[in-house]
């Protein structure tokens, strides 16, 4: 039996299982792995070298991209017995918003070049399924055309801030009109990393004026450039790459943000527990722990180690979320065991998108929680806030 907290029902993610086996009685398998590990090979074989690689490509050798996994695989889960568990309970409350399960679609630009039907079929799978969307500044398509698309699904959008405060308090404004909740302001990314595979292919959709919609549509964008985009097609490219981002931003800067959206806002890219106790002590509302699934900062710690120190450093101050390097349900039960509120999904919902579309991106959700929630319960717990460290063992030690 699956309840909720507020006295309705929750929602029961792991009828999935059942549902794939009562398939299977006429013959009918699923479409794409159940093993979400398997996804990015499939991918591998089926796109061009190019988007594969911007995708699942990593700076540098990889290190830090190993070093998430390394991070999660870590940590063991000590299931617990004969504890009641046969009512569950997902929903978690983050950002003042009520969830209907710990997890969020998280922030992944240019998704036009892994799937014609791009950002509309990956927000729509995420309404279908209740969970946010975090709309990309980097996005294929437009924000208000990905709000429309989400209909009444909680979404939120991604700020890669650029050194033209006209433009950034336009997207602000387009954001707040377009029914955007939150802010998701990604700060390790002011330059682009060494990315090899990218590198190689010598591939940067960017210069294309793939994934710049959102600036080429945007009004005060146009005003910046002598001939409207339509004309001048490399112009408005260069125009946008000289903006895209500004590194001599520092945390001073934030209270510009602050007077200038009036939701939560939350950092991305945090590390370091200073860096988490300077934003709450800055006005945030939250921040994500990310290296950004090891694409910035070759050598970088990963994730899950940086974790448990910067929910530490903030207690019940802000929310902490999470990202880099979930793949699996234990990988979510870990990070909120950590201490996470929720966590973001990055590269697994890519791949089911190239693979299929919209259901690809459902696919990839409804398996992730319902293994999620078969982990919770097999463990002994029915709900996510009742998770600690104590549910894990330091393999390490």
């Amino acid at each position: 039996m699956i309840t909720g907290t507020g006295g309705g029902p929750a929602k029961d993610w792991s009828a999935f299982q059942f549902e794939i086996y009562l398939n299977g009685l006429t013959g009918a398998v699923p479409r794409l792995p159940t093993d979400l590990t398997r996804l990015e090979e499939m991918v591998a074989r089926r796109l061009g070298p190019g988007p594969t690689a911007y995708v699942a490509g990593s700076a540098g050798s990889g290190t830090t991209e190993r070093a998430n996994r390394a991070a999660l695989d870590r940590w063991q889960i000590l299931p617990r017995m004969l504890r009641d568990v046969h009512k569950r309970d997902l929903t978690v409350d983050v950002l003042g918003r009520r969830l209907p399960a710990p997890l969020a679609l998280g922030p992944v630009g240019v998704l036009s070049i892994l799937h014609p039907d791009a950002e509309i079929a990956a927000v729509r799978a995420a309404a279908a399924q209740g969970v946010p969307f975090v709309a990309s500044s980097a996005a294929s398509t437009t924000l208000e055309q990905i709000a429309e698309a989400a209909g009444d699904g909680e979404r939120w959008f991604q700020l890669y801030w650029p050194k033209d405060r006209e433009v950034t308090l336009s997207f602000l404004a387009r954001a707040k009109a377009a029914g955007y909740t939150a802010l998701v302001v990604t700060l390790d990314t002011w330059l682009l990393a060494w990315r090899p595979r990218d590198l190689d292919q010598a591939y940067l959709p960017f210069l294309r004026g793939v994934g710049t919609a959102n600036y080429f549509a945007d009004p005060a964008f146009r005003a910046g450039l002598t001939k409207p985009v339509e004309e001048d097609l490399n112009a408005a490219v260069l125009h946008f790459v000289q903006m895209f981002a500004d590194p001599s931003k520092t945390w001073d800067d934030l209270a510009f943000l602050r007077d200038n959206w009036d939701g939560p806002i939350v950092l991305k890219g945090i590390l370091h527990p200073d860096d988490a106790r300077r934003a709450a002590d800055g006005g945030m509302d939250g921040v994500i722990v990310s290296n950004h699934g090891g694409r910035q900062v070759n050598g970088s710690i990963g994730a899950a180690d940086a974790l448990p120190r910067v929910v530490d450093a903030v207690g019940e101050q802000i929310d902490v979320l999470f990202d880099s390097g979930i793949r699996t349900g234990d990988d979510i039960f870990k990070a909120l065991a950590l201490g996470a509120r929720a966590v973001l999904l990055g590269r697994p919902y890519a791949y089911g998108l190239a693979l299929d579309g919209q259901a690809g991106v459902e696919h990839v959700i409804r398996a992730l929680l319902a293994e999620f929630e078969l982990t919770l319960a097999l463990s002994g717990y029915s709900a996510p806030g009742q998770l600690t460290s104590e549910a894990l063992v330091d393999a390490a030690r």
